[in-house]
Protein backbone atom coordinates (compact mmCIF):
# COMPACT_ATOMS: atom_id res chain seq x y z
CA UNK A 1 0.00 0.00 0.00
CA UNK A 2 1.65 3.04 -0.62
CA UNK A 3 2.36 5.98 1.72
CA UNK A 4 -0.61 8.85 -0.03
CA UNK A 5 -1.91 11.34 2.51
CA UNK A 6 -4.42 13.85 1.73
CA UNK A 7 -5.05 17.40 3.50
CA UNK A 8 -8.27 18.47 4.41
CA UNK A 9 -9.44 21.99 6.43
CA UNK A 10 -12.21 22.20 8.76
CA UNK A 11 -15.17 24.10 7.15
CA UNK A 12 -15.01 26.51 10.01
CA UNK A 13 -11.83 26.87 9.43
CA UNK A 14 -9.79 24.94 11.63
CA UNK A 15 -6.58 22.96 11.66
CA UNK A 16 -6.55 20.57 8.60
CA UNK A 17 -6.75 16.79 9.36
CA UNK A 18 -4.02 14.67 7.04
CA UNK A 19 -4.92 11.13 6.29
CA UNK A 20 -1.50 9.30 6.31
CA UNK A 21 -0.20 6.36 7.41
CA UNK A 22 1.00 8.01 10.82
CA UNK A 23 -2.78 8.88 11.50
CA UNK A 24 -5.50 6.71 13.61
CA UNK A 25 -7.65 6.19 10.81
CA UNK A 26 -8.29 3.83 8.32
CA UNK A 27 -11.38 2.23 6.82
CA UNK A 28 -11.93 -1.55 6.20
CA UNK A 29 -15.07 -1.94 4.24
CA UNK A 30 -17.67 -3.88 5.88
CA UNK A 31 -18.58 -6.52 2.90
CA UNK A 32 -20.06 -9.49 5.04
CA UNK A 33 -22.36 -7.37 5.31
CA UNK A 34 -21.63 -10.21 3.81
CA UNK A 35 -20.12 -8.14 6.01
CA UNK A 36 -21.21 -6.88 7.55
CA UNK A 37 -21.42 -4.12 6.53
CA UNK A 38 -25.80 -2.58 6.77
CA UNK A 39 -30.88 2.53 1.45
CA UNK A 40 -32.87 4.24 -1.52
CA UNK A 41 -33.34 7.35 0.60
CA UNK A 42 -31.25 10.53 0.81
CA UNK A 43 -29.32 11.81 3.57
CA UNK A 44 -31.26 14.11 5.26
CA UNK A 45 -34.10 11.98 6.04
CA UNK A 46 -31.69 10.02 8.37
CA UNK A 47 -29.17 12.57 9.83
CA UNK A 48 -31.42 15.66 9.91
CA UNK A 49 -34.20 15.58 12.79
CA UNK A 50 -34.60 19.67 12.71
CA UNK A 51 -32.16 22.59 12.23
CA UNK A 52 -28.68 20.92 13.09
CA UNK A 53 -27.34 21.88 16.53
CA UNK A 54 -24.43 24.91 17.29
CA UNK A 55 -21.70 22.77 18.43
CA UNK A 56 -17.98 23.70 19.14
CA UNK A 57 -15.77 23.25 16.09
CA UNK A 58 -13.52 20.01 16.18
CA UNK A 59 -11.39 19.14 13.07
CA UNK A 60 -11.64 15.51 11.84
CA UNK A 61 -9.07 14.05 13.68
CA UNK A 62 -10.71 14.92 17.10
CA UNK A 63 -14.31 13.74 15.86
CA UNK A 64 -12.46 10.22 14.57
CA UNK A 65 -10.75 9.81 17.67
CA UNK A 66 -14.04 10.70 19.89
CA UNK A 67 -15.85 7.74 17.72
CA UNK A 68 -13.37 4.97 18.19
CA UNK A 69 -12.54 6.28 21.90
CA UNK A 70 -16.26 5.87 22.83
CA UNK A 71 -16.42 4.59 26.43
CA UNK A 72 -19.90 3.81 26.14
CA UNK A 73 -20.91 0.25 27.03
CA UNK A 74 -24.46 -0.05 27.30
CA UNK A 75 -27.42 0.99 25.28
CA UNK A 76 -30.90 0.37 23.64
CA UNK A 77 -33.05 1.56 20.90
CA UNK A 78 -34.57 1.00 17.44
CA UNK A 79 -32.54 0.83 14.47
CA UNK A 80 -33.51 1.65 10.94
CA UNK A 81 -31.66 -0.22 8.49
CA UNK A 82 -32.22 0.47 4.31
CA UNK A 83 -30.24 -1.25 1.71
CA UNK A 84 -30.15 -0.92 -1.79
CA UNK A 85 -27.21 -2.25 -3.15
CA UNK A 86 -28.83 -4.03 -6.31
CA UNK A 87 -27.85 -7.59 -4.89
CA UNK A 88 -30.20 -10.43 -7.24
CA UNK A 89 -33.00 -11.85 -4.01
CA UNK A 90 -31.74 -15.17 -4.70
CA UNK A 91 -28.23 -14.53 -3.72
CA UNK A 92 -29.92 -13.38 -0.30
CA UNK A 93 -31.41 -16.69 -0.01
CA UNK A 94 -27.98 -18.65 -0.82
CA UNK A 95 -25.74 -16.88 0.83
CA UNK A 96 -26.96 -18.66 4.06
CA UNK A 97 -26.33 -22.22 3.04
CA UNK A 98 -24.62 -21.85 -0.45
CA UNK A 99 -22.04 -18.75 -0.53
CA UNK A 100 -20.48 -19.61 2.53
CA UNK A 101 -19.89 -22.87 4.49
CA UNK A 102 -19.47 -24.38 8.08
CA UNK A 103 -21.84 -21.03 9.77
CA UNK A 104 -23.38 -21.64 13.47
CA UNK A 105 -26.30 -24.05 13.49
CA UNK A 106 -26.21 -24.61 9.35
CA UNK A 107 -29.09 -25.62 7.71
CA UNK A 108 -31.94 -23.92 10.65
CA UNK A 109 -33.84 -20.96 9.33
CA UNK A 110 -32.25 -19.41 12.58
CA UNK A 111 -28.85 -19.64 11.58
CA UNK A 112 -27.78 -15.78 11.99
CA UNK A 113 -25.72 -16.18 8.91
CA UNK A 114 -28.72 -16.75 6.74
CA UNK A 115 -30.97 -15.00 8.44
CA UNK A 116 -29.19 -11.36 9.13
CA UNK A 117 -28.27 -11.95 4.96
CA UNK A 118 -31.28 -10.43 4.14
CA UNK A 119 -30.79 -6.87 5.86
CA UNK A 120 -28.30 -6.58 2.78
CA UNK A 121 -31.91 -5.74 1.06
CA UNK A 122 -34.89 -3.99 1.49
CA UNK A 123 -36.12 -1.76 4.66
CA UNK A 124 -35.63 -3.23 8.12
CA UNK A 125 -36.58 -2.44 12.06
CA UNK A 126 -34.04 -4.09 14.97
CA UNK A 127 -34.43 -3.14 18.42
CA UNK A 128 -31.39 -3.71 20.01
CA UNK A 129 -29.37 -3.85 23.56
CA UNK A 130 -26.22 -3.71 24.47
CA UNK A 131 -24.79 -4.09 27.80
CA UNK A 132 -20.37 -4.36 27.09
CA UNK A 133 -19.02 -6.88 24.65
CA UNK A 134 -20.43 -10.03 26.45
CA UNK A 135 -24.14 -9.29 26.28
CA UNK A 136 -26.42 -8.32 23.46
CA UNK A 137 -29.56 -8.49 21.87
CA UNK A 138 -31.05 -8.05 18.48
CA UNK A 139 -34.61 -8.30 17.30
CA UNK A 140 -35.66 -8.03 14.47
CA UNK A 141 -39.60 -8.05 13.30
CA UNK A 142 -41.36 -7.97 10.29
CA UNK A 143 -43.92 -9.71 8.40
CA UNK A 144 -45.87 -10.61 11.69
CA UNK A 145 -42.83 -12.85 12.55
CA UNK A 146 -39.90 -12.10 14.68
CA UNK A 147 -36.30 -13.40 15.11
CA UNK A 148 -33.73 -12.81 18.07
CA UNK A 149 -30.60 -13.27 18.14
CA UNK A 150 -29.31 -13.34 21.86
CA UNK A 151 -25.31 -13.04 23.50
CA UNK A 152 -24.89 -13.49 27.21
CA UNK A 153 -21.59 -14.67 28.40
CA UNK A 154 -20.28 -17.50 26.75
CA UNK A 155 -24.42 -18.45 25.41
CA UNK A 156 -25.20 -17.50 22.03
CA UNK A 157 -29.24 -17.91 20.87
CA UNK A 158 -30.64 -17.53 17.78
CA UNK A 159 -34.77 -18.17 17.34
CA UNK A 160 -36.98 -17.45 14.10
CA UNK A 161 -40.78 -17.99 15.05
CA UNK A 162 -41.88 -18.65 11.57
CA UNK A 163 -40.31 -21.46 11.80
CA UNK A 164 -39.89 -22.37 15.42
CA UNK A 165 -35.95 -23.15 14.81
CA UNK A 166 -33.73 -22.22 17.21
CA UNK A 167 -29.80 -22.31 17.34
CA UNK A 168 -27.87 -22.03 20.45
CA UNK A 169 -24.15 -22.24 20.53
CA UNK A 170 -21.68 -22.41 23.48
CA UNK A 171 -18.27 -21.33 23.64
CA UNK A 172 -15.78 -21.39 26.30
CA UNK A 173 -15.97 -17.88 28.66
CA UNK A 174 -14.30 -15.04 27.35
CA UNK A 175 -13.62 -16.89 23.60
CA UNK A 176 -14.84 -15.29 20.36
CA UNK A 177 -17.37 -17.59 18.78
CA UNK A 178 -16.83 -18.20 15.13
CA UNK A 179 -18.81 -15.08 13.78
CA UNK A 180 -17.89 -12.96 16.00
CA UNK A 181 -15.67 -9.98 14.21
CA UNK A 182 -14.57 -7.25 15.37
CA UNK A 183 -17.33 -4.32 15.92
CA UNK A 184 -20.34 -6.77 15.07
CA UNK A 185 -19.84 -9.19 18.31
CA UNK A 186 -23.06 -11.21 17.26
CA UNK A 187 -22.81 -12.81 13.64
CA UNK A 188 -20.37 -9.94 11.90
CA UNK A 189 -23.08 -8.37 10.32
CA UNK A 190 -22.95 -4.73 11.53
CA UNK A 191 -27.03 -4.59 13.52
CA UNK A 192 -26.24 -1.33 14.79
CA UNK A 193 -24.84 2.32 13.25
CA UNK A 194 -21.73 1.91 16.20
CA UNK A 195 -21.15 -1.06 14.62
CA UNK A 196 -20.87 -0.26 11.01
CA UNK A 197 -19.08 2.53 11.85
CA UNK A 198 -16.10 1.22 13.65
CA UNK A 199 -15.80 -1.30 11.02
CA UNK A 200 -15.32 1.90 8.36
CA UNK A 201 -13.26 3.68 11.24
CA UNK A 202 -10.65 0.88 12.01
CA UNK A 203 -7.30 1.21 11.88
CA UNK A 204 -5.23 1.55 8.62
CA UNK A 205 -4.09 4.59 6.97
CA UNK A 206 -2.85 6.09 3.26
CA UNK A 207 -6.24 5.69 1.43
CA UNK A 208 -8.79 8.03 3.35
CA UNK A 209 -9.57 11.44 3.28
CA UNK A 210 -11.99 12.93 5.86
CA UNK A 211 -13.67 16.14 7.07
CA UNK A 212 -16.02 16.98 8.95
CA UNK A 213 -18.88 18.36 7.24
CA UNK A 214 -21.70 20.55 9.56
CA UNK A 215 -23.97 18.72 12.58
CA UNK A 216 -27.70 17.51 13.06
CA UNK A 217 -29.74 16.10 15.29
CA UNK A 218 -30.16 12.25 15.54
CA UNK A 219 -32.33 10.12 17.48
CA UNK A 220 -32.64 13.39 19.75
CA UNK A 221 -28.79 13.53 20.19
CA UNK A 222 -26.11 15.95 19.12
CA UNK A 223 -24.14 14.70 16.61
CA UNK A 224 -21.15 15.70 14.62
CA UNK A 225 -21.49 14.59 10.77
CA UNK A 226 -18.13 13.11 9.41
CA UNK A 227 -17.87 12.43 5.22
CA UNK A 228 -15.67 9.55 5.14
CA UNK A 229 -13.98 9.33 1.17
CA UNK A 230 -11.58 6.47 -0.33
CA UNK A 231 -8.27 8.01 -2.46
CA UNK A 232 -7.21 4.73 -3.37
CA UNK A 233 -8.84 3.53 -7.07
CA UNK A 234 -10.95 0.87 -7.14
CA UNK A 235 -13.62 0.85 -4.91
CA UNK A 236 -17.07 1.53 -5.75
CA UNK A 237 -18.07 3.21 -2.78
CA UNK A 238 -18.07 6.99 -3.62
CA UNK A 239 -18.46 8.56 0.55
CA UNK A 240 -19.45 7.14 3.70
CA UNK A 241 -20.78 9.75 6.12
CA UNK A 242 -21.47 8.98 10.14
CA UNK A 243 -22.96 10.92 12.56
CA UNK A 244 -21.26 10.87 15.99
CA UNK A 245 -22.77 11.89 19.10
CA UNK A 246 -21.49 15.17 20.54
CA UNK A 247 -21.34 14.01 24.28
CA UNK A 248 -19.96 10.21 24.16
CA UNK A 249 -18.65 9.60 20.34
CA UNK A 250 -21.25 6.72 19.91
CA UNK A 251 -21.81 6.74 16.19
CA UNK A 252 -25.40 6.78 15.79
CA UNK A 253 -25.69 6.77 12.21
CA UNK A 254 -24.23 5.79 8.69
CA UNK A 255 -24.84 6.16 4.94
CA UNK A 256 -22.84 4.92 2.12
CA UNK A 257 -23.10 6.06 -0.92
CA UNK A 258 -22.38 4.89 -4.22
CA UNK A 259 -19.94 6.64 -6.67
CA UNK A 260 -22.69 7.51 -8.78
CA UNK A 261 -23.49 9.78 -5.44
CA UNK A 262 -27.20 7.19 -4.43
CA UNK A 263 -27.19 6.17 -1.06
CA UNK A 264 -27.07 2.26 -1.21
CA UNK A 265 -27.03 1.65 2.66
CA UNK A 266 -28.22 3.81 5.56
CA UNK A 267 -28.13 2.37 8.82
CA UNK A 268 -29.56 4.88 11.84
CA UNK A 269 -30.62 5.15 15.36
CA UNK A 270 -34.78 6.25 15.15
CA UNK A 271 -34.45 6.44 19.00
CA UNK A 272 -31.53 5.46 21.59
CA UNK A 273 -30.69 5.32 25.52
CA UNK A 274 -27.40 4.74 26.94
CA UNK A 275 -28.93 3.59 30.12
CA UNK A 276 -27.81 -0.24 31.09
CA UNK A 277 -30.65 -2.45 29.77
CA UNK A 278 -32.60 -4.55 32.50
CA UNK A 279 -30.17 -8.05 32.99
CA UNK A 280 -33.43 -9.51 32.04
CA UNK A 281 -32.80 -8.39 28.36
CA UNK A 282 -30.45 -10.40 27.97
CA UNK A 283 -32.11 -13.92 29.20
CA UNK A 284 -33.64 -16.24 26.23
CA UNK A 285 -34.90 -20.00 26.44
CA UNK A 286 -36.56 -21.86 23.59
CA UNK A 287 -40.04 -21.73 23.31
CA UNK A 288 -42.08 -24.73 23.88
CA UNK A 289 -42.06 -27.36 21.00
CA UNK A 290 -39.14 -25.60 19.54
CA UNK A 291 -36.51 -27.51 17.32
CA UNK A 292 -33.23 -26.86 18.33
CA UNK A 293 -29.49 -27.40 17.09
CA UNK A 294 -27.13 -27.41 20.03
CA UNK A 295 -23.33 -26.71 19.04
CA UNK A 296 -20.27 -25.79 20.21
CA UNK A 297 -19.03 -22.37 19.16
CA UNK A 298 -15.69 -22.53 17.09
CA UNK A 299 -12.99 -20.23 17.55
CA UNK A 300 -10.73 -19.20 14.31
CA UNK A 301 -7.92 -20.98 12.66
CA UNK A 302 -4.76 -19.72 11.03
CA UNK A 303 -3.65 -17.08 8.08
CA UNK A 304 -3.59 -18.38 4.41
CA UNK A 305 -1.99 -16.67 1.44
CA UNK A 306 -4.38 -16.01 -1.00
CA UNK A 307 -3.61 -17.00 -5.08
CA UNK A 308 -2.00 -13.82 -5.63
CA UNK A 309 0.50 -13.65 -2.94
CA UNK A 310 -1.48 -11.15 -1.07
CA UNK A 311 -2.16 -11.45 3.06
CA UNK A 312 -5.45 -13.62 3.58
CA UNK A 313 -6.51 -13.07 6.98
CA UNK A 314 -9.14 -16.05 8.32
CA UNK A 315 -12.09 -15.00 9.08
CA UNK A 316 -16.19 -15.98 9.88
CA UNK A 317 -18.09 -19.65 7.87
CA UNK A 318 -14.70 -19.85 5.67
CA UNK A 319 -14.74 -16.32 4.84
CA UNK A 320 -10.77 -14.84 4.11
CA UNK A 321 -9.79 -11.63 3.82
CA UNK A 322 -7.72 -10.29 1.00
CA UNK A 323 -6.24 -6.24 1.29
CA UNK A 324 -7.04 -3.86 3.34
CA UNK A 325 -8.92 -0.82 3.02
CA UNK A 326 -10.98 0.48 0.48
CA UNK A 327 -10.24 -2.51 -1.52
CA UNK A 328 -10.95 -5.17 0.52
CA UNK A 329 -11.87 -8.19 -0.84
CA UNK A 330 -13.65 -11.61 0.84
CA UNK A 331 -13.12 -14.91 -0.38
CA UNK A 332 -14.74 -18.45 0.20
CA UNK A 333 -14.71 -21.29 -1.85
CA UNK A 334 -17.98 -23.27 -3.17
CA UNK A 335 -19.11 -26.34 -1.37
CA UNK A 336 -17.55 -29.22 -3.13
CA UNK A 337 -20.65 -30.47 -4.63
CA UNK A 338 -21.33 -27.11 -6.06
CA UNK A 339 -17.79 -26.40 -7.52
CA UNK A 340 -17.55 -25.60 -10.87
CA UNK A 341 -20.10 -28.31 -12.84
CA UNK A 342 -19.54 -30.03 -15.81
CA UNK A 343 -22.05 -28.64 -18.57
CA UNK A 344 -23.86 -32.21 -19.03
CA UNK A 345 -24.35 -31.75 -14.62
CA UNK A 346 -25.36 -28.48 -14.99
CA UNK A 347 -29.34 -29.35 -14.12
CA UNK A 348 -27.88 -31.93 -11.34
CA UNK A 349 -29.05 -31.15 -7.41
CA UNK A 350 -26.32 -29.30 -6.27
CA UNK A 351 -24.89 -30.59 -2.41
CA UNK A 352 -26.68 -27.25 -0.99
CA UNK A 353 -30.00 -26.78 -2.68
CA UNK A 354 -31.63 -23.62 -1.24
CA UNK A 355 -34.40 -21.28 -1.88
CA UNK A 356 -34.28 -18.48 -4.32
CA UNK A 357 -32.98 -21.09 -6.87
CA UNK A 358 -34.57 -23.41 -8.76
CA UNK A 359 -34.58 -27.28 -7.77
CA UNK A 360 -30.94 -29.09 -8.76
CA UNK A 361 -29.54 -25.28 -9.57
CA UNK A 362 -26.34 -25.17 -8.19
CA UNK A 363 -24.64 -22.38 -6.38
CA UNK A 364 -22.61 -22.15 -9.68
CA UNK A 365 -25.37 -22.19 -11.67
CA UNK A 366 -26.99 -19.50 -9.93
CA UNK A 367 -24.28 -17.19 -10.29
CA UNK A 368 -24.05 -17.88 -14.06
CA UNK A 369 -27.66 -17.46 -14.66
CA UNK A 370 -27.47 -13.65 -12.52
CA UNK A 371 -23.98 -13.18 -13.67
CA UNK A 372 -22.00 -12.62 -17.24
CA UNK A 373 -18.50 -14.27 -18.28
CA UNK A 374 -15.42 -12.65 -17.41
CA UNK A 375 -12.04 -13.31 -17.73
CA UNK A 376 -11.24 -16.39 -14.67
CA UNK A 377 -15.47 -17.15 -14.61
CA UNK A 378 -18.29 -15.58 -13.59
CA UNK A 379 -19.21 -11.91 -12.39
CA UNK A 380 -22.00 -10.56 -10.59
CA UNK A 381 -22.29 -6.87 -10.62
CA UNK A 382 -24.74 -4.49 -8.44
CA UNK A 383 -24.27 -0.91 -7.44
CA UNK A 384 -21.74 -1.56 -5.03
CA UNK A 385 -20.80 -5.00 -4.43
CA UNK A 386 -19.38 -7.34 -7.09
CA UNK A 387 -18.45 -11.09 -6.92
CA UNK A 388 -16.75 -12.97 -8.98
CA UNK A 389 -17.00 -16.73 -8.94
CA UNK A 390 -14.16 -18.43 -10.45
CA UNK A 391 -14.13 -21.34 -12.85
CA UNK A 392 -12.80 -23.57 -10.24
CA UNK A 393 -15.13 -22.56 -7.46
CA UNK A 394 -13.68 -19.87 -5.75
CA UNK A 395 -15.61 -16.76 -4.57
CA UNK A 396 -14.24 -13.24 -4.42
CA UNK A 397 -16.84 -9.76 -3.18
CA UNK A 398 -15.88 -6.67 -2.48
CA UNK A 399 -17.06 -3.29 -2.48
CA UNK A 400 -14.74 -2.91 -5.61
CA UNK A 401 -14.24 -2.96 -9.43
CA UNK A 402 -13.94 -6.10 -11.12
CA UNK A 403 -9.66 -5.66 -12.08
CA UNK A 404 -9.64 -5.94 -8.22
CA UNK A 405 -11.64 -9.19 -7.63
CA UNK A 406 -9.27 -10.68 -10.56
CA UNK A 407 -6.29 -9.27 -9.25
CA UNK A 408 -7.36 -11.00 -5.23
CA UNK A 409 -8.22 -14.26 -7.61
CA UNK A 410 -4.59 -14.44 -9.69
CA UNK A 411 -6.41 -13.68 -12.82
CA UNK A 412 -3.82 -12.62 -15.31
Amino acid sequence: MTDDTTTERHPGGGVPYRSGRRTAVRVAVPLAVAGTIAAGIGLVPALADDAPPNLPALTAEQVVAKALGSQAQTLSGTVSVSADLGVPSQLFSAAGGGLGSGGAGQGSSAAPEAKLAGLLGGDHTLRVAVDGPDRQRVGLIENLSEYELVHNGDQVWAWDSSTNEAVHLTAPQGARPEGHRGGAPLTGVPTTPAEAAKEFLAAGAGTTAVTVDGTANVAGQKAYQLSVKPTQSGSTIGEVRIAVAADNGVPLAVVVKGTDGSAVLDVHFKDVSFARPAAKSFEFSAPKGAKVTEQRAEVGGEGRQAPGGAPEQPGADGLNVVGEGWTTVLSTRLPSGDAAPAPAESGKQGRHGGEGRAPGQSVQGLVKSLGKPVQGGSLISTKVLNVLVTDDGRVFAGAVTLPVLQSAAGVK
